[in-house]
């Protein structure tokens, strides 16, 4: 059975940092692109960083440019986002996804495009 799972969501003063995790089973990551996407209550889900199957290439939503950061670890079969300089409003569900890129380098924040999705990892920034 496919399934991605993530972790490490949390409550966390703004101005601090979280770091999350995406754990794959029943497939290998290195075969997909990896996608994190969040949903605030009362909101549409948005995009918010993905990486290539290559590792070589990465794109972030300009709200979390310089404040986020995307990797991933094939030999653990695991994706990360590290979330720094957290604010308020980057309170929300957190979803990892996993799809079949075209090419090595291929990367998009569509969600339609992506296959496979995680339950979700609840953060909330508050004082």
């Amino acid at each position: 059975q496919l399934q991605l799972v993530e972790s490490g969501g949390g409550l966390v003063q703004p101005g601090g940092s979280l770091r999350l995790s995406c754990a794959a089973s029943g497939f290998t990551l290195d075969k997909y692109i990896i996608g994190w996407f969040r949903q605030a209550p009362g909101k549409v889900r948005e995009g918010v960083s993905c990486i290539s199957k290559g590792r070589s290439n990465t794109y972030y939503a300009e709200f979390v440019k310089g404040r986020f950061t995307i990797s991933r670890d094939n030999a653990k079969n695991t994706a990360y986002l590290q979330l720094n300089s957290l604010k308020p409003e980057d309170t929300g569900v957190y979803y990892c996804a996993a799809t079949v890129p075209p090419d090595s380098d291929y990367v998009t924040l569509f969600s339609y495009e992506y296959d496979y999705w995680g339950q979700g990892t609840q953060v909330t920034v508050s004082s």
